[in-house]
């Protein structure tokens, strides 16, 4: 819509907003009009109309196959529409229409705004299955005729009301037609049924839907003024009531055809389900992170046990040996730890990259310096865990054999991600140092280190990826992981 009115019309930013806030509003009148809608603007040069958003009703027949936005009209082709602009008025004369010999009728609905019309609505009926009205067609054409009015006033759509459509109740969800009193004069089927999940053991016409509502849904404190109003039909808000066990979303929409309120809209939907899967969602989340946190303290108890371990070791060996263990296992306790604080099982690596880093660098000679580029992005736990475990390895095995006691250097971790967002996507990860490098003849992937072992199991068997180590020029050596970014299913 933006491009065809920016293109075609003279409309200002401020009346091109408010054509947005009408047709984010308009299903409304869709489906209470059983009709299709189509906006026409006059072009800027004012000879044409140009279609620039279209809308089919939920509760009929359409009476347009085709898609009818971005078509231009000459002025005086359709009569109706050049009334409305001109006039200002809602024009209903004029026989049917046949399309594709379905008989149409036609109306035109100017849309004002500040007391300029700005385009005009066409509300085409597919009269091809019209039989006697039902007391529910009735009010909702009746409803439809109220909101049409107070389109060609500019009182409708309210200003700054921003409604998501996608989570608001729809006509067919539950209408329920109030007085200027704020008694029920109509309620659907549909609205009866979601009152009665509240607990309403009787029917709702003649009763005063505020005091009602309020009743089905008691408050521990003073009765809720708000909630009374919004029942009432006073302002057009939006909000859940709760009762019973039931749950129902309730939306309000004064009705001012003429400028005075004569009553108003209640949409109503039961949510009473989608209601209670969020909350078991929200239990299930809740128990998920509880569980990585639960995990990360039992890892990190298993690490002080053997840190304590390792400081009754006579050996310097096994003192070591126990100390690398307690950073394996410190690796794997901060992925649960990050996962702990998310509500998905998806994790930002470069955080854990970096304490990582910091974890392994407390075993430096003391003038080595560890720092990271570039980005490892979002990752999933299956594929974090083992990674934060061959980093630890990789890191452990750099500041343990590049360099000597003393021994200025610098090792740095790079990463980069290729097919972003693709289930192929890859993460190309290198650790280069540039200490003494490796001994002539040694072959990474025949060597009994055990640190190396776990690397290429975790990065072949559990990543399945690829793994490497080469000497580095002018010095040092270079480690490369290509591994994919997405688990292996």
């Amino acid at each position: 819509m933006n491009d065809l009115v920016r293109q075609h019309t003279a409309l200002s930013e401020t009346e091109l907003e408010w054509l947005h806030l009408l047709v984010s509003e308009w299903q409304l009148l869709s489906d209470l009009s059983f009709a299709d809608l189509v906006l026409w603007v006059p072009t800027l040069d004012g000879t044409r109309y140009v279609s620039v958003a279209q809308m089919r009703p939920n509760t009929g027949p359409t009476s347009y196959q085709d898609d009818m936005v971005g078509h231009l009209v000459p002025r005086g082709r359709r009569p109706l529409l050049d009334a409305a602009l001109d006039e200002g008025r809602i024009v209903r004369e004029g026989d049917p229409e046949w399309r594709e010999e379905v008989p149409v009728r036609v109306e035109s609905i100017p849309v004002r705004r500040e007391g300029r019309v700005l385009g005009v609505i066409a509300r085409n009926t597919n009269l091809l299955t019209v039989r006697t009205p039902s007391r529910l067609e009735l009010t909702y054409l009746q409803s439809a005729s109220d909101l049409a009015q107070m389109i060609a006033a500019g009182s409708f759509p309210f200003p700054g009301q921003q409604v998501d459509m996608d989570a608001s109740p729809r006509v067919g969800d539950g209408l329920i037609r109030l007085d200027a009193d704020g008694v029920v004069t109509y309620a659907s089927p549909n609205a009866l049924s979601a009152y009665h999940r509240l607990g309403l053991a009787s029917d709702l016409v003649g009763q005063h839907l505020g005091d009602t509502t309020t009743e089905l849904a008691p408050s521990r404190g003073p009765v809720d003024e708000a909630l009374v109003k919004l029942a009432s039909g006073w302002a057009p808000r939006e909000t859940e009531v709760e009762g019973n066990g039931g749950v129902i979303q309730l939306r309000a929409i004064p009705l001012k055809p003429k400028g005075t309120r004569i009553g108003s809209l209640v949409l109503c939907r039961d949510v009473t389900e989608l209601r209670r899967r969020e909350r078991e969602l929200i239990t299930k989340d809740a128990t998920i992170r509880e569980i990585h946190h639960r995990v990360k303290n039992n890892l990190q108890t298993v690490a002080a046990l053997l840190r304590l371990q390792s400081r009754r070791m006579d050996s310097p060996q096994g003192r070591e040996a126990l100390n690398e263990a307690v950073r394996r296992v410190g690796s794997i306790a901060i992925v649960h730890e990050t996962l702990s604080q998310n509500l998905d099982e998806r994790v930002e690596f470069d955080e854990i990259a970096d304490r990582v880093i910091a974890m392994v660098s407390e075993i430096s000679p003391g003038k080595v310096v560890c720092r990271r580029t570039g980005r490892f992005g979002i990752l999933d736990a299956e594929v974090a865990t083992p990674l934060s475990m061959v980093l630890t390895e990789i890191l452990q095995n750099a500041l343990e054999h590049a360099f000597t006691q003393g021994e200025q250097g610098t090792v740095e971790v790079s990463a980069a991600r290729s097919g972003s967002g693709r289930a192929d996507g890859r993460l190309l990860i290198t650790v280069l140092d540039d200490g003494s490098g490796l001994p002539e003849g040694f072959d990474p992937q025949r060597a009994g280190n055990l640190g190396l072992q776990i690397v290429r199991t975790l990065v072949e068997g559990e990543l399945g990826g690829t793994f490497d180590m080469v000497r580095a020029e002018p010095r040092g050596t270079k480690v490369v992981l290509d591994i994919p970014s997405s688990p292996q299913k």
